[in-house]
C-alpha cells in the first residue's frame, strides 16, 4: 500500500508516572497512576497519524532487545510501516516521565539507539518511491547527529514533491551553535516549522508569537506554527497571520500534546484541508491526548 506520510525521529519506551511533584533523594516515592506505552516524538506522531487514518511510515532506530519488540508490536497493531526502522546493537531508548499535579511532565531519558540517527538515514529516492506526500522531522534538538546534510536532504524531498515539516522539541542541545546553524540552514526547505512559545523565545528571543513567527519566516521558513498550549496556536503562512483557538478539555497530562498537534495537522493537510483548518485539527488532536495519562493512550485506548 502506498504511504501518505513518513515521520523521522526518536522513538522510545515511555513509562509515565503521576502525580510526582518532588523526588526525594533517599526515600521511596509512591504515585497513583502509571502508563507504559510507545514513546518518543516520532513514534507519538506516527501513532497519531495512523489512528487518524493516515498510512504512515517511521524512520527511526531501535535496539535488538525486548523493549524494541514491544514497540514493534504496537506499531504493527496500528499498521505503521517500519521498513525504515533499523535495529542496532545499542539498547532501545527509554524515557521515564514524571507528571506533576499541574499536569506538566519532566523526563529522565536514555537516548540509546536514537544516537545513531543522522541525515544519512533519509533516502530521498526511496522515500519518494513509497508514494508519501508528507515528510515530518520530529524532535530536531533531541537528535544531535542530525545536523550535517539535513538541508540538502529536505531540498531533495521537496524537489520530489513532498511537503516537509519540522518540530524542534526543547532539549539541552537547543543552545548548541552547530545545531542552531543547521536549523537555520534547513529552514528554507521547511514548509511548516513547528515550535511552542517557549522554544520560540529560546531560539529568537521573542515572547510575542506573531513577532517570533515573523523572525522564523525571515530565516526562510515557508510556514510557521507556534503552539500556545491551551490557547491554541499562532499560524503564519502565505498572507495568513492569526491565532487559532484550541478546544477546552479536562487535562490529565500534557505529555505528547505537541506531537499529537503535528499528527492532526498533517492528517488534515493530507485530506486537502487548508492551513487554518489543519491547525484546528492539530489543536483538537493535542487537546485529545491531554485527557489521558501518557502521550498515546488517547489514540490506543478510545
Amino acid at each position: 500500500m502506498t504511504l501518505q506520510a513518513l515521520v523521522f525521529g526518536n522513538v522510545a519506551l515511555d513509562v509515565i508516572c503521576s502525580p510526582v511533584d518532588d523526588v526525594p533523594r533517599r526515600d521511596s516515592l509512591a504515585f497513583d497512576e502509571a502508563a507504559v506505552t510507545p514513546g518518543g516524538c516520532a513514534s507519538n506522531v506516527a501513532i497519531g497519524l495512523a489512528a487518524l487514518g493516515v498510512h504512515t511510515g517511521l524512520i527511526a532506530r531501535t535496539g535488538n532487545d525486548d523493549t524494541a519488540e514491544m514497540l514493534f508490536r504496537y506499531w504493527g497493531r496500528l499498521g505503521i510501516d517500519t521498513r525504515f526502522v533499523a535495529r542496532t546493537p545499542k539498547s532501545t531508548a527509554v524515557s521515564v516521565g514524571l507528571v506533576d499535579s499541574q499536569y506538566q511532565p519532566r523526563f529522565i531519558y536514555s537516548p540509546g539507539a536514537n544516537q545513531g540517527l543522522s541525515a544519512d538515514a533519509i533516502p530521498p529516492e526511496s522515500i519518494a518511491a513509497t508514494g508519501a506526500r508528507f515528510f515530518h522531522i520530529s524532535g530536531f534538538f533531541v537528535l544531535p547527529n542530525l545536523a550535517d546534510g539535513l538541508a540538502g536532504k529536505l531540498a531533495a524531498l521537496r524537489d520530489r514533491g513532498l511537503t516537509t515539516s519540522l518540530d524542534v522539541v526543547f532539549n539541552n542541545h537547543m543552545d548548541d551553535p552547530h545545531l542552531r546553524a543547521a536549523l537555520w540552514a534547513a529552514l528554507p526547505q521547511v514548509d511548516y516549522f513547528l515550535c511552542n512559545d517557549y522554544e520560540a523565545f529560546r531560539l529568537v528571543d521573542e515572547r510575542d508569537p506573531a513577532r517570533a513567527a515573523q523572525k522564523f519566516r525571515a530565516r526562510g521558513a515557508r510556514g510557521v506554527i507556534i503552539k500556545l498550549g491551551a490557547s491554541g496556536c499562532w499560524l503564519e503562512v502565505d498572507l495568513i497571520s492569526k491565532q487559532i483557538p484550541a478546544p477546552k478539555v479536562d487535562v490529565v497530562d500534557t505529555t505528547g500534546a505537541g506531537d499529537a498537534f503535528a499528527a492532526g495537522l498533517i492528517a488534515a493537510l493530507s485530506r486537502g484541508l487548508d492551513s487554518v483548518e489543519a491547525c484546528s485539527s492539530g489543536n483538537q488532536a493535542g487537546s485529545r491526548v491531554c485527557t489521558r495519562l501518557g502521550a498515546v493512550e488517547a489514540w490506543l485506548n478510545e
